[in-house]
């Protein structure tokens, strides 16, 4: 079965409302592909224009910005983060360590660090000076163990705005997202425009639809349309952990780069440090790299990152060997993006 049949069968299936689907070599995209509903009450169609939220998938492109700062020398790998931001955690929680995850941090339910995107004025730095407040302790000792953090990821964004003297947005606007042609419309961390943003869902026979109350604010769910309950547009609290708002075809641009002989936005040293695999602080390795999560287990090795919340889901990837990146983007929360990738992928040509 071809990648675009596979697709149609997953919307007709109902698998997810709508989803979008991005393979890319470093010259050109092999496939672009968009199908079902961006929105069900209006029988909007999702298109390859449809943005939708990206939200750990923006991970690796704050890693991205972290190391164009340590290349300049504005950062340095192995320094402690309290160097650059405030914060009630020890020396041994360095740069590095938040961007391999292993710098012992908690990773509390991020579920209600949202905001509704009609709120004005939302104060980022007094929401993230309340969760380090209730969030003082560390959860293992840094550089010990693998410990995957959202927190630490929020913090890298203060790093980036402490060092460079800029809003993190306004950073990774400006030297990751304009060096390679996409404009905000496209990748961003505001919604362009309502009308071509797609609306999120639960199932309505799920776990997270069941006990969405004890870890989302009621003001963010809408009604059910069908068996789909719809959510409320909004965005994170700390948008360098989660806040990127764009389309597969945007994600596959900024994969392409690192497909590309030459990247616009990295050097080759630091190109390499993003794709190279790490280690403990007792040199036992990591399923991670400064910035991307490696598929360990599989029989051709890649390296991916997943992003998921209320109302969406996501994965992109990016095959060393085989000279190919992908993206998949679904508004619906427990769409099984990594199995869908698995299958798709396989289909491309090597």
């Amino acid at each position: 079965m071809d990648a675009h049949s596979y697709l149609d069968g997953l919307v007709r299936r109902g698998e997810t409302p709508g989803l979008q689907y991005t393979l890319v070599e470093a010259d050109r995209p092999l496939v672009t592909w968009a199908g079902g509903l961006a929105d069900l009450r209006s029988r909007t169609p999702m298109t390859p224009a449809t943005t939708m939220m990206a939200y750990s998938m923006t991970k690796t492109i704050t890693a991205v910005a972290v190391l164009r700062l340590v290349d300049e020398g504005r950062v340095g790998l192995d320094d402690a983060l309290e160097r650059y931001v405030p914060v009630p955690y020890s020396r041994d929680v360095t740069v590095r360590r938040l961007l391999n995850h292993t710098a012992g941090l908690p990773n509390p339910i991020p579920l209600r660090w949202v905001h509704l995107s009609t709120e004005q004025d939302f104060d980022e730095r007094g929401a993230l000076a309340t969760v380090l407040e209730r969030h003082a302790r560390l959860a293992s000792t840094p550089g010990r163990r693998f410990r995957y953090s959202n927190l630490g990821y929020w913090l890298l964004g203060s790093l980036v705005e402490a060092a460079s003297g800029r809003p993190y947005t306004s950073f990774v606007v400006d030297e990751i997202l304009a060096p390679l042609g996409l404009a905000s419309t496209d990748l961003g961390f505001a919604i362009p425009d309502a009308a071509r943003h797609a609306s999120g869902y639960l199932e309505k026979y799920s776990l997270l639809n069941l006990v969405k109350r004890l870890v989302m604010d009621q003001a963010y769910i809408d009604r059910y349309d069908g068996a789909w309950l719809r959510l409320h547009a909004h965005y994170v609290n700390g948008p360098a952990f989660g806040g990127l708002v764009g389309t597969a075809a945007a994600f596959g641009r900024f994969l392409q780069d690192h497909l590309a002989p030459r990247s616009a936005i990295l050097t080759a040293k630091m190109r390499a440090w993003l794709l190279g695999p790490q280690t403990t602080s007792a040199g036992t390795p990591i399923p991670m790299t400064l910035g991307w999560h490696l598929a360990t287990r599989s029989p051709t090795p890649y390296c991916f990152k997943e992003g998921g919340g209320g109302g969406f889901h996501s994965m992109m990837r990016v095959y060393p060997t085989r000279g190919l990146a992908s993206v998949m983007i679904a508004n619906a929360t427990g769409f099984d993006v990594r199995r869908a990738l698995d299958h798709v992928d396989a289909t491309a040509p090597s």
